[in-house]
């Protein structure tokens, strides 16, 4: 079995179109999303309603939240507070329906799906997380692997029960121990932040136990200039590039 994995869209239609292309020429079985589908991009509602058209799973993300419950802006900085504020006014009610109806995980067979970090944390960034927690919620996870998002960085965190070892990870396949637990960190779609600005998903390919980090170039400028159309802060079409 072949699972596309899919995280932080972030309103960039153009970029999710080609990741779509890129994963129905890749023949897979399952497509699920890690959230952060909106926010900071021009085309929240496209997106989402592109997401549910091709009924694609997907958990809540920290920027959903906001649509669940605006006191969420507070944990945002002012720039992207508002940023949020005019996501949201361009989401149909369909939409933000469809928002408020996320969970924050997703649990497979043995593979665990969360936006920030397990079990089920959609604000918990990666890098927060000290070595210590890293290994008690290793010893907690009844998952072999996890997948997670969020940073936007591409990272492979592997457990074998007494020692951990963390790496990026880089375009191509990793195989995987399966002596091993493992948390993914699978990039993103909408806004890499990585140093490569081609968008970012992987597919997990279950029979042959490994990992393949797949990047998908777009249009880049097309997304600029849509942002900057919006009124969105400059920002986030600078980080584009």
């Amino acid at each position: 079995m072949k699972i596309a994995v899919i995280s932080d869209i972030h309103a960039n239609l153009e970029a999710f179109i080609q990741v779509l292309a890129d994963i129905d020429r890749s023949n897979v079985d399952e497509v699920v999303s890690l959230g952060d589908n909106i926010g900071y991009g021009p085309e929240p509602d496209k997106v989402v309603q592109l997401i549910r058209e091709r009924k694609i799973p997907s958990v809540m993300g920290n920027h959903e939240m906001v649509v669940t419950d605006r006191a969420h802006l507070e944990w945002f900085n002012p720039t992207a507070r508002k940023s949020l504020q005019d996501t949201i006014a361009l989401l149909s009610n369909e939409s933000i329906d469809y928002i408020c109806s996320m969970k924050n995980c997703i649990v497979s067979e043995t593979y665990r799906f969360v936006h920030g970090f397990p079990p089920d944390s959609p604000t918990t960034y990666l890098f927060q997380v000290p070595e210590e927690k890293l290994r008690q919620t290793f010893k907690q996870m009844k998952e072999k692997i996890c997948f997670i998002g969020h940073t936007h960085e591409l990272e492979i965190i592997g457990f074998d029960g007494q020692t951990i070892t963390r790496s990026p990870m880089h375009k191509g396949i990793t195989f995987l121990y399966d002596e091993k637990q493992y948390i993914i960190n699978i990039g993103s779609v909408g806004q890499p932040r990585d140093g490569n600005n081609n968008a970012k998903y992987v597919i997990w390919d279950t029979l042959n136990y490994h990992v393949e980090v797949r990047f998908v170039p777009y249009d880049i400028a097309a997304v600029v200039n849509k942002i900057l159309e919006a009124g969105l802060p400059k920002t986030h079409a600078d980080r584009l590039w």
